[in-house]
């Protein structure tokens, strides 16, 4: 809003300090900016996906739509079981908030999404189910709108015919039930016109490109394993101030890893940690680039990378990626990703930076909050905002001569603009405007009071209106045409803008955790697709060496000679897990193509990792502890394979000691008469009557490991080393004695625990009986002196009947 020309007493005078400035709506601060500028790149707008799936036949269609890149994702007809394992992962994976499907389903899928829709307590959230008539999901019509859409990425001098190759270079349409899918998704979007549902009706819902997905090399982890390896941990955010934006990453794998510079690159890492892999050629490609940037000659051309791929926060940032190709271009030429980027960093880039440089005012688009073009591009647009600028000394002028033709008791007045508005005449309130009818002024339009100053409309601010327009409203609505008239243009190069972002980002993670490798001294891993197991040499857990003061390596190997099942015992609080949870940590870091902790590091072909580790409790799932462990057990049992990695910690604690024990073993025993097929399982436990008792067949499938510890006098040492034997004993008391627990319940504790053991009687101890028979005794004289034995109503009877006699045989 301008507010200028206040003539107090009708004596021009100079606007008053800030009166003459502009006053637009949701303007943002520039000071502070740059302090706040990486914080507010973190907090971005969560992803959605939408998914469309069909099941018919034993083959599965997906397609989903990610508002992150406006981009299509598609998976080629895959089959899957009647149980729909395969959508179950898929679900698993990219977790939708809506589901779409055709209304006319086979039983199987209708059970699925029933099943699906009633898990009120699934993480993160449970998807929408959005059911759409069969007819939209017909192979002609599905095709027709594949065909028909309008694509910012196809350009638009192609011919039909044209666009139909290219499509068809791009999507399976041999795929039927891929190519329905894609179909019903495209339906789907139309309708609930996603990320355009204020646009006008003819905008259609922007699609930059589609990308096919597949699970054919991918390692089976599911969410328990993720959060009892410590993957990923969220934690609330410690601000109050953000608390309800989201959460945050805590201690994690995740957390320590994430050095990216750009949140495209942290998106993708993540995405690599949600779909570990086995393909050994995409493996192998991530580690070459992390093994070169490790080298110390190449430390320097990592941290200028590094700091390029800080710049690109978003698609106009084009300017770093060129920068990213010409230090690409003097890097050797036989990594893939770096001859990706020499090559795939196209002119076409080139012209699309100098485009949007050319165009956009970069700092008044900063300070404005709002697009703004540079002077020259339009001389309407530079002519109009001439008119703004000078419009203050011209109001001044204007309010001098309306002030001359007012009511002399007005001291002064101004003229405003004010957008959408247009140009009012302002006076201040006098003492007699009390009621509304005081505020009446002949020839003027009383407009509305505010801040105690009256706004009216004159003939001269009439004639102003007619004369200048709405200049801010114009000025916006011809930048906006502009704007899109160079996001047209960029558009249209899109393909390349968005391989510029992939290799980006992958060039970011991988800077990122050749970072992590170099200062956490990682090593490279290696692939053996004949190994079936894992050969880990003096292995470390990446995040307890980071908490611990010292750290005790150890080895692991499992397969060929060395068994396929590993018994580890050892007492309470001697590392047990923590090794569990390294090989489960390792084997994970070298699937997703990171170095790892270790001296040495050979991996198998593992194709998933499940874990029994730590009960996720909560009383909404409505289970109980033992019934989570059994849930959990019953996974590795009904889908683990020869190449799976199982890893069990304490299974069978959570009920009585017999049955857990019982359950261990029969597990154990189901694994062993696989013989050949058995997986290659880690098993913690402290019950050494499945050694003692021999309840598990000899062999060499089963190797038995333990903690090695050392007595000295009452005191227990941990080395924290794994070697080969089984413990002799769980070593409880001390264990109790370190926790804090008083010195005489402990040796009660191991008394009661040596007579179980031995099969001998448990007696009372006398001293607590001598104890509480004094306790007996003087509660029972201190009843008897209170009795009154000249009240009439005493019963000596009811007295000994109730007092005496149980006191008496609680004494005895």
């Amino acid at each position: 809003m301008f507010s200028v020309g206040t003539i107090p007493g009708g004596t021009p005078q100079s606007p008053e300090p800030g009166a003459a400035s502009t006053s637009f709506p949701s303007l943002a601060p520039v000071s502070g900016r740059e302090e706040a500028e990486e914080e507010e790149d973190n907090e971005q707008e969560p992803a959605e996906i939408y998914l469309c799936a069909l099941w018919t036949s034993g083959y599965l269609g997906i397609a989903y739509y990610d508002t992150s890149d406006s981009t299509i994702h598609f998976m080629p007809d895959a089959p899957d079981h009647e149980s729909l394992k395969l959508l179950q992962r898929v679900l698993d994976e990219i977790n939708p908030r809506s589901v779409v499907t055709s209304a006319k389903q086979d039983e199987n899928m209708t059970r699925f999404l029933g099943k699906l829709a009633s898990q009120e307590h699934r993480e993160p959230k449970r998807p929408e189910i959005v059911f759409l008539p069969s007819v939209d999901f017909g192979l002609e019509i599905s095709k027709q709108r594949l065909l028909a859409g309008n694509y910012s990425f196809i350009p638009d001098s192609m011919t039909t015919t044209e666009k139909i190759l290219f499509l068809s270079s791009i999507i399976p349409f041999d795929c039927l039930l891929t190519v329905r899918a894609l179909g019903g998704l495209l339906k789907f979007l139309g309708r609930r016109r996603i990320g355009v549902e204020l646009e006008d009706y003819n905008v259609s819902v922007p699609i930059l490109g589609f990308k096919k997905f597949v699970l054919t090399h991918l390692v089976s982890i599911d969410q328990d394993t993720y959060s009892v390896l410590q993957i990923f941990k969220s934690e609330s955010h410690p601000s109050v101030y953000k608390v309800a934006s989201g959460l945050k990453e805590g201690l994690s794998l995740f957390g320590i890893l994430n050095r990216c510079h750009c949140k495209w690159g942290q998106k993708l890492l993540r995405l690599w940690f949600t779909r570990p892999t086995h393909d050994l050629g995409e493996l192998n490609s991530r580690l070459d680039v992390i093994q070169f940037f490790l080298l110390p000659q190449n430390l320097d051309m990592a941290q200028m990378l590094h700091r390029l791929l800080g710049h690109i926060k978003n698609v106009p940032t084009v300017y770093s990626a060129l920068g990213l190709r010409d230090a690409c271009r003097s890097l050797p030429q036989s990594i893939q990703l770096f001859q990706d980027i020499a090559q795939e960093f196209s002119d076409d880039l080139h012209h699309i930076a100098s485009l949007i440089g050319k165009v956009v005012d970069f700092e008044g688009s900063l300070a404005e909050n709002r697009f703004t073009v540079l002077p020259n591009i339009d001389p309407e647009i530079d002519e109009k905002k001439r008119r703004l600028m000078g419009l203050p000394s011209f109001l001044t002028e204007v309010a001098r001569k309306e002030l001359e033709n007012l009511d002399s008791r007005i001291p002064s007045c101004s003229v405003i603009y004010i957008p959408l508005i247009g140009f009012l005449l302002c006076i201040p309130r006098l003492p007699f405007m009390v009621e509304a009818s005081d505020f009446e002024i002949e020839g003027l339009d009383f407009m509305f009071l505010s801040e105690e100053k009256l706004h009216y409309r004159s003939a001269r601010t009439k004639e102003l209106d007619a004369l200048l327009g709405d200049l801010h409203c114009d000025i916006r609505d011809q930048e906006t045409l502009l704007m899109y008239q160079l996001q047209c243009q960029v558009l249209a190069r899109a393909a390349v803008l968005t391989r510029v972002l992939d290799l980006a980002s992958r060039l970011d993670v991988l800077l990122a955790l050749a970072s992590a490798a170099r200062d956490y001294g990682y090593s490279r891993p290696r692939y053996s697709p004949q190994l079936l197991g894992v050969r880990i040499l003096n292995g470390r857990h990446p995040l307890m060496e980071l908490c611990a003061r010292t750290f005790v390596p150890n080895s692991a190997e499992c397969g060929r000679d060395k068994g396929r099942i590993k018994v580890i015992t050892g007492p309470n609080s001697s590392g047990k897990s923590i090794y569990l949870k390294q090989v489960g940590l390792i084997t994970f870091m070298a699937l997703v193509g990171s170095f790892v902790p270790a001296e040495e590091a050979e991996i198998g072909a593992v194709d998933a990792i499940f874990t029994r580790i730590h009960s996720c409790e909560s009383i909404s799932l409505g289970l109980s502890t033992f019934m989570i462990d059994l849930n959990q057990v019953a996974k590795a049992v009904n889908n683990a394979t020869k190449q799976s990695l199982v890893l069990i910690d304490e299974f069978g604690k959570g009920t009585n000691t017999v049955d857990g024990l019982a359950l261990l073993a029969a597990v154990l025993r189901h694994w062993l008469a696989l013989g050949p097929m058995c997986p290659h399982i880690f098993v913690a436990t402290n019950f050494l009557s499945l050694v003692q008792l021999q309840l598990l067949p000899q062999g060499p499938l089963v190797q038995y490991l333990t903690m090695e510890t050392c007595e000295d006098g009452d005191d227990l040492v941990f080395f924290y080393q794994v070697c080969e034997g089984i413990a002799n004993a769980s070593h409880a008391s001390y264990t109790a004695a370190q926790a804090g627990l008083p010195g005489n319940l402990i040796a009660r504790g191991k008394e009661v625990s040596d007579l179980i053991r031995s099969g001998k009687p448990i007696k009372p101890v006398k001293e607590l009986l001598k104890e509480k028979q004094m306790e007996n005794c003087q509660t029972l004289v201190d009843k008897f002196l209170k009795l009154d034995l000249e009240d009439p109503n005493l019963d000596l009877d009811i007295f000994m009947s109730q007092e005496v006699l149980p006191a008496a045989t609680g004494i005895l």
